[in-house]
């Protein structure tokens, strides 16, 4: 298994299929080297998701303990800094709509209020994911994981595992501060 500087593992643009290849070739993530808090980057696959984390100003995750997980802190003009609560946002309808980006980097900092939450809003656990365990973060209302492998000891690569969606989504983690 890998467990190597991503700068070089990651080109720009990749298939589904080569990102599922690289996400079996690394190393899992074990639940504790997801405590932290993480900045997100996107890895594009030419998937219907993408550009749509950027386009809502989102800005990555924070695990504080297996279970106190922020997974959508977005940093939205007007309102800076905020945890958002993925229950109530439309992803599936968001992903298919004509301009999304342009629309969503405009309407986002004015709903984005509508949006916040205070609390937790996902657990980390490990599961049995493609035959080994690997950490996962579990959204609480949504039928969502997010799955962690190692791209090396500071930045993970993310596979979404969300119900219903035909190919995977992934992203990249890169822990803010080194905790080595």
């Amino acid at each position: 298994m890998l467990d190597a500087p991503a700068h070089a593992m990651i080109p720009e643009k990749l298939t589904t299929e080569e990102a599922i290849a690289l996400f079996d070739r690394l190393t899992p993530a074990a639940a504790e080297d997801m405590i932290g808090r993480w900045r997100g980057a996107a890895v594009n696959t030419a998937h219907p998701m993408d550009g749509l984390l950027e386009a809502s100003y989102w800005y990555g995750k924070a695990f504080r303990d297996a279970d106190d997980v922020d997974p959508l802190i977005h940093k939205a003009p007007l309102w800076g800094e905020m945890r958002l609560n993925p229950a109530l946002l439309p992803v599936r309808l968001v992903t298919h709509l004509p301009l999304r980006d342009p629309l969503l980097s405009l309407s986002f900092p004015l709903l984005a209020p509508l949006f916040r939450t205070g609390r937790s809003r996902a657990r980390l656990r490990v599961i049995d994911f493609r035959g080994r365990p690997h950490a996962a973060m579990l959204y609480d209302n949504k039928p969502i994981n997010d799955v962690f492998a190692r791209l090396g000891p500071d930045e993970m690569l993310g596979w979404m595992d969300f119900k219903g969606m035909e190919r995977p989504y992934f992203f990249r983690l890169i822990r803010e501060t080194s905790r080595r």
